[in-house]
C-alpha cells in the first residue's frame, strides 16, 4: 500500500444535513473510507463580493484513483454551483491504518 495513492478530498457545504447526505451517498458508492464533517466559519469571495458564511467541511479519506468519480458525486450532488473540491495526497501515514483505508474501499 504505498501511501501516494491515497488522499483526503476537503468539500465544504451549506449544512450539515447536505454534509451528512453527501458522506453517506459517498460511503455507500465505496468513494470513501471515513469522512469526518464539522461546522466552520467560512470568508470567501464570490462573484467580486466578500462573503462570511456558516459551512460544513468533510474531510473524506480515499484513493486518489477514484478522484473522478469521487468529484463527479459530489457535483451532482452539490448544491453550490461552484463546490470546493480539493485533493490532498497522503504523503506518509501508519500502515495499519493506510492498509485499513485501502480495504475499506470497493475496486473501481
Amino acid at each position: 500500500m504505498a501511501p501516494e495513492r491515497y488522499g483526503v478530498v476537503l468539500v465544504t457545504t451549506a449544512s450539515q444535513a447536505e454534509a451528512r447526505e453527501l458522506a453517506q451517498h459517498l460511503l455507500e458508492q465505496g468513494l470513501a473510507a471515513c469522512i469526518n464533517f464539522f461546522p466552520v466559519h467560512s470568508t470567501y469571495l464570490w462573484q467580486g463580493q466578500r462573503q462570511e458564511t456558516e459551512e460544513w467541511q468533510l474531510v473524506i479519506k480515499t484513493d486518489l484513483a477514484r478522484f473522478e468519480s469521487l468529484e463527479a458525486q459530489i457535483q451532482a450532488l452539490h448544491s453550490y454551483d461552484v463546490p470546493e473540491i480539493i485533493a490532498l495526497e497522503i504523503v506518509k501515514g501508519s500502515r495499519p491504518y493506510l492498509q485499513w483505508l485501502g480495504s475499506s474501499l470497493q475496486d473501481p
